[in-house]
This record gives C-alpha cells, structure tokens and sequence, in this order.
C-alpha cells in the first residue's frame, strides 16, 4: 500500500512562502497542511539561502536549491508516514491523514526473509533478558 493515495502529486497540496529576512539570509518554508480527524494540522520544512551562497549560485541556483527542498520535503514525508504506518488520502485541496492498521511491508517481509518464526516476532512486552549463569 502507498503512503499517499491522492490524485495529484504531493507537492500540489505543498504552500510556499518567503519569510522575513534575518540578518544577510533569505528563508523560506513549504507546508503541507492536513486532516487528522476533525483537526485541521501541517508539517513545515524550512530552508534558507546566505547572501553569500545567493552570489555565487544566483537566482537559478536558488530555483534549484528550491527543488532539491521541495524533493527532500517529500521524501521526509513519505518516511515519516512509513514509520508511524499512516498514509494520505483523499479528493479535497487538503489530505486526509490515515492510520493504517498493519505493520510496513518491509518491515514483515525482512522478518520473513531471516528466517523468523513467530517467538522471535512477539511484541517487545512479551521480551525476557537471557538468564546469565553465576559465576
């Protein structure tokens, strides 16, 4: 199952903004807002370019520094729904956060390819420390 069943790629639903200078940096942020039950919530990444940075790469290296956040953004998304097993969902301008009840598909089939059976799968709260002989 993908982490983002929407109709549009993600960063359709990202916001852009330029925020207010501090000292001799530009910085930026993208927010992806989203419905986690009736709340309206987001997650923001922010970024930002030194003048001196901006001389030496100059409006089109901002424009593709700006890409690069705008792809690591996304993959920071996509992992952090992976790890807490939740997804994006939906036909509105704002995404729906969804739990998803079963664990990653990477993390079970590593379980399987090692060889485990289902002891060495039990929940942590089942887990004993080995017995260690006196000695």
């Amino acid at each position: 199952m993908s982490v983002f069943e929407l109709p549009r790629p993600l960063q359709d639903y990202f916001a852009f903004a330029e925020l207010e200078r501090r000292n001799d940096t530009r910085r930026f942020s993208i927010t992806l807002p989203y419905r986690d039950g009736e709340r309206l919530e987001h997650i923001q990444w922010w970024w930002r370019v030194g003048d001196k940075e901006q001389e030496l790469i100059g409006d089109a290296g901002v424009a593709d520094r700006r890409a690069k956040e705008i792809a690591r953004f996304g993959r920071h998304i996509e992992r952090w729904l992976e790890n807490n097993r939740q997804s994006l969902t939906g036909d509105e301008p704002i995404p729906v956060l969804r739990r998803n009840g079963s664990r990653p598909a990477g993390a079970h089939s590593a379980a399987q390819t090692d060889g485990a059976d289902d002891a060495t799968t039990q929940s942590s709260a089942d887990w004993q420390p080995p017995q260690v002989a006196a000695g």
